[in-house]
């Protein structure tokens, strides 16, 4: 079940909100700028199910996005335990980092852990199979995707150059909860 945290930057131990409604994540989301919406499932995914499976059956709601932004690209990244160099990609993600473009994500299966850092308040939202999350352009943020990791997530991009992460250097993330 997906569900939002909201955290003083100074306290990590204590939530100032905590839900699992999606209309209350989309709401407190929104009044930062970050879209959260729930997709209905379009198909049940087996463990052979293909890359071009999964784009043909969200086209729709991909086009849609598309024709409301100025998103360009997409494709599909499936995460497994068995992803070579697992835990060197995982720290990667888990330092503060900002994007030039917005960073949309579709959760299609699994889950994972974004956590934005705007203005004085840290946002903890675990997404899971069929949110989508959009996070704005230059947005501080880290994701955790966990210590064994199985999700597949449809991204769009601004622009063709993808994921770059431009990295904060700021040691925030390190006083925040992981995935368990």
């Amino acid at each position: 079940m997906s569900q939002l945290k909201i955290y003083s930057e100074e306290r990590a131990e204590k939530p100032l909100l905590e839900s699992s409604d999606a209309e209350t994540i989309a709401a407190e989301l929104a009044k930062v700028g970050v879209l959260f919406e729930r997709w209905p499932a379009k198909i049940e995914l087996e463990e052979n199910t293909s890359n071009e499976e999964i784009i043909t059956a969200y086209q729709e709601d991909i086009q849609k996005l598309i024709e409301k932004t100025s998103y360009q690209t997409y494709d599909v990244i499936n995460i497994n335990p068995d992803v070579p160099d697992l835990e060197k990609l995982r720290q990667k993600f888990l330092s503060e980092h900002t994007h030039a473009d917005d960073e949309i994500r579709f959760f299609v299966k699994g889950k994972g852990l974004f956590v934005l850092h705007i203005q004085d308040k840290v946002y903890h939202l675990l997404c899971e199979q069929n949110d989508l999350i959009s996070v704005p352009a230059n947005t501080p943020h880290w994701f955790d995707m966990g210590s064994q990791p199985s999700f597949s997530c449809i991204r769009l991009f601004d622009s063709p150059a993808g994921w770059v992460a431009n990295y904060t250097g700021s040691k925030i993330a390190d006083r925040f909860e992981l995935l368990n």
